[in-house]
């Protein structure tokens, strides 16, 4: 009996190793791609630097469809679309980084050109491209003899170049669009400077000093095109003289930001020593400040400026700064390492914690977002949040850096949806509606058009278009939340035996029509919070659902909520840019009642609505999927003395209302108040 099951397993396996002949297609279950293949179509990793597991398209090659296309439009009509007529930092009068005066601020201006201008490149927005170049255009003129650019920043006597390194990230993104040759010089030029900068007064300010591996990224992006040998040199004085991120057991700081930029530093020069222990370290990073801060849904950590012992409680949130700084770092562990990890942490945080950061319209957002948020106003609430001022608001004014950075959120993040493989294929390894040029095997350029409205149904429908027969692979990522997944290629199913956590590699001769349905069916999870009083939050897939409050916005001044350190232009209109506090207009102190004897199917109900007619799925009324849950309002469990939403009850101690009441669930993401981690009332437990 023992021979015939492990015979019938072998052969199962082998099965699922390889499709038979006769649908032309080969299928096979991998951790990562083969990266001892060169791609031939894409600038990737030269020696020493170690192969890319996948490599990111031209800016502008994909293009966002669906949900995508409509967060994107309203960015553009939003605040970050239009910030140029409020922000003090982007005024053209007495600008330094235009070379009309003295004025600069610091990273004001690249956090917004980042976003700003890739999203002109994505969209194709000729207005938005020639603002992009207006700036541009005067960061080349502003070079000087010696490869310095831009406003000279000086601190304690030593040059900062915190805002350079951002500015750089802006240049690279115009030369993928463009192909202007002006970007190699001028970086050229400016990394030779740096290489003779003494090291002394080399990255020494406490923010460049911890951001120290985004210059290490542009370097690496610059070697692989001119392979000057210089630059391995630079990168190593740069890894050099950054804050070392690679201890096991504590941090160089405890900064929000910092931390979800900073962790991938090690595997980001991992790259260039091949050093094994460098990529171990940014995991232990990531997992170690969410050990200690970050037993929260949404995938982030508490740490509203700073992580402190004693607030670890979800009701401390993140910078909105923070979210897309994890959301890019994200997105580049997963371009380094392959590790299908990082795409799934990157959509936690891109579908659950990012969205609720700003008005439904994006033309507002706060400082602060956290897991357990029930009132957003202006108050100062220090010491709960560790800083002073009005930083729940949702206000178009404040603050200095989330106003400037938010933007590269949605554009990153579409430019990530599709991938080159190094082995002349396709990734997909995040899903979202779009499309994408892609080049192929041989040279060939094919386009692939996916359909979905994920993360709020099972499926996704990829369409391949292309002028003749071409042989590449497709990789599909197959999630670890997923319960019997499958793929159809031209209505034909695969009979593989997927593996969750794997990707799915797809090898055949691609005709124009082919198309390749994913399905991945959504199942009720939960998580428990042992650090945070055995809270749960409830899942379905990769959404994470919070209690669905009357959210009563009440609009207020812009200019008196906003946070001390603003600065706006003297004829911004806050009647056109109005703020908002968000103040519950139903309880919201509710216990989840679970019956363990039961399967979450018993305890939950999942409601699948209507799909939104304007393809905006991230607010209270229009999202498309609800959960039916019972509750126990919780005796005590208020607002406290900081007006914040009052810790989780000590468990032993927890006192409930004795009726149980429906309550109804949305995804985390639509909500801009919210319960995310629930105490639980156990049903029949003596």
């Amino acid at each position: 009996m023992k021979k015939a099951t492990l015979l019938f397993t072998i052969l199962t396996l082998l099965f699922s190793l390889c499709i038979t002949a006769q649908n032309n297609v080969k299928v096979t279950i991998v951790d990562r791609p083969d990266k001892n293949i060169q791609n031939n179509n894409y600038i990737t990793n030269k020696a020493p630097l170690q192969p890319l597991s996948f490599i990111k398209l031209p800016v502008g090659d994909v293009k966002p469809e669906g949900w995508t296309l409509k967060l994107l439009e309203l960015q553009k009509d939003g605040l970050n679309g239009h910030l140029g007529e409020i922000s003090a930092w982007l005024d053209k009068e007495n600008n330094a980084w235009l070379g009309t005066g003295t004025d600069y601020g610091w990273e004001e201006v690249p956090y917004w050109l980042k976003g700003y201008g890739n999203m002109a490149y994505i969209l194709n927005d000729k207005d938005m491209i020639a603002e992009t170049k207006t700036w541009l255009e005067a960061v080349f003129s502003s070079q000087r003899e010696d490869g310095y650019f831009g406003p000279y920043i000086e601190k304690n006597g030593k040059p900062d170049l915190w805002g350079n390194m951002i500015m750089t990230w802006c240049l690279q993104s115009y030369y993928e669009f463009s192909g202007d040759e002006r970007v190699i010089d001028l970086l050229t030029n400016y990394f030779k400077w740096q290489l003779n900068l003494p090291e002394d007064m080399f990255l020494k300010d406490y923010w460049e000093n911890s951001r120290g591996g985004d210059n290490l990224l542009s370097i690496y992006w610059l070697y692989n095109i001119t392979g000057d040998d210089f630059l391995i040199e630079l990168a190593e004085k740069t890894h050099k003289n950054t804050a070392n991120w690679r201890q096991r057991s504590t941090l160089p700081n405890w900064h929000n930001v910092n931390i979800a930029q900073s962790f991938r530093e090690p595997a980001s020069y991992y790259m260039l020593s091949a050093d094994s222990a460098d990529l171990i370290s940014t995991y232990n990073v990531h997992h170690l400040i969410r050990n200690t801060f970050g037993q929260v849904p949404g995938g982030m950590f508490g740490a509203d400026e700073n992580a402190r012992m004693g607030y670890i409680d979800p009701r401390q949130g993140t910078e909105t700064c923070g979210f897309v700084e994890q959301m890019a770092s994200d997105e580049i562990l997963l371009r380094l390492t392959g590790d299908p990890f990082w795409a799934e942490h990157c959509e936690n945080v891109a579908f659950n914690s990012y969205p609720a950061s700003m008005m439904p319209d994006l033309k507002s957002l706060r400082y602060i977002t956290s897991p357990n948020h029930t009132i957003s106003d202006s108050r100062n609430h220090h010491p709960g949040i560790d800083n002073r001022g009005p930083f729940l608001a949702m206000n178009p004014f404040s603050s200095r850096c989330c106003q400037h950075n938010h933007g590269q959120g949605w554009p990153y993040y579409i430019e990530h949806l599709v991938l080159a493989s190094p082995d002349n294929g396709i990734a997909i390894a995040m899903y979202g509606p779009c499309t994408a040029n892609v080049t192929v095997a041989d040279g060939r350029e094919v386009k692939i058009v996916e359909e979905t409205n994920y993360p709020f149904e099972e499926s996704v429908k990829f369409t391949i278009q292309t002028n003749g027969k071409v042989t590449f692979p497709l990789y599909l990522r197959i999630p670890t939340w997923t319960e019997n997944p499958s793929i159809s290629v031209n209505g034909v199913k695969l009979q593989i035996l997927m593996e969750n956590g794997k990707y799915a590699r797809i090898e055949k001769e691609w005709q124009n029509g082919d198309e390749v349905v994913f399905d991945f069916p959504m199942k009720l999870s939960q998580s428990v919070w042992q650090v945070n009083q055995d809270s749960r939050s409830i899942n379905y897939g990769p959404l994470t659902f919070s209690l669905k409050i009357k959210e009563n916005y009440e609009k207020v001044s812009s200019i008196e909520t906003a946070i001390g350190d603003s600065k706006w232009q003297k004829d911004a209109d806050q009647e056109k840019w109005p703020s908002y506090e968000i103040y519950p207009g139903s309880d919201w102190n509710y216990a989840l009642e679970i019956d363990e004897s039961l399967p979450l199917e018993k305890n939950f109900k999942v409601v699948k609505t209507t799909w939104p007619a304007d393809n905006y799925p991230f607010t209270t009324e229009s999202a498309p999927i609800q959960i039916i849950a019972k509750g126990k309002r919780v005796k005590g469990w208020e607002i406290d003395q900081y007006g914040l939403t009052a810790e989780l009850p000590i468990k032993e101690e927890i006192k409930f209302e004795k009726e149980s009441e429906a309550i109804t669930l949305i995804p985390m993401g639509a909500a801009r108040l919210r319960i995310s981690a629930f105490p639980v009332y156990l049903k029949n437990v003596e």
